[in-house]
């Protein structure tokens, strides 16, 4: 069972601390588009020791899978992005990622939060997400935003050497949006 989110709130997620490295930036999320794969690119093989190929990403927008960009509002500059692909009363997070040198500024809350929302505007129950048995950083972020651990995916990842690592799989309710939580009692 998963903790219900109705509130605020597959490497490096940050996990919304204060920190006194900046002050609070204008943020712009908006789709994702093959326009912006460049920019998109270049984060992702940095954040990642195996990532995302471009045909990854030319694929998702293709499918039509919910990919965001998080832009600065002032300078432009790429802060992150996420992808996920809706199913039957459910979203899956495929991508999240906030530029390494943008961590720890409450970035992927705020991406998840988006996310959230979308979800639950197109009738997710559940949201899940796989991320790597080692990345003790990403696992503490997913649990302190609600997330429960469910099961664990064997050999899920590409790992050095030629070796696979475990996926942890969690999963997060989500609540209806506030205008059909009533439905039930109409």
């Amino acid at each position: 069972m998963s903790a219900l989110w109705s509130g605020n709130r597959d490497r490096d997620r940050d996990d919304d601390r204060p920190n006194d490295r900046t002050a609070p930036r204008q943020r712009l999320l908006r789709e994702m588009t093959v326009a912006d794969l460049d920019e998109v690119m270049t984060v992702e093989v940095i954040a990642y020791p195996f990532p995302w190929t471009r045909g990854n990403f030319i694929d998702s927008l293709a499918a039509g899978y919910a990919a965001r960009v998080l832009h600065d509002a002032v300078s432009g500059e790429l802060i992150g992005y996420f992808v996920a692909m809706a199913g039957v009363d459910e979203m899956h997070l495929l991508n999240i990622t906030v530029a390494p040198a943008e961590e720890g500024r409450g970035h992927a809350r705020f991406m998840f939060d988006a996310l959230i929302v979308l979800s639950a505007q197109q009738g997710a129950h559940d949201l899940w997400l796989e991320v790597r048995e080692s990345n003790a950083r990403a696992r503490a972020a997913d649990l302190h935003f609600g997330f429960t651990q469910v099961g664990t995916r064997k050999g899920y990842y590409p790992a050095s050497f030629g070796r696979r690592e475990h996926a942890v799989v969690m999963s997060l309710k989500i609540a209806p949006p506030a205008a059909e939580a009533n439905d039930a009692l109409e």
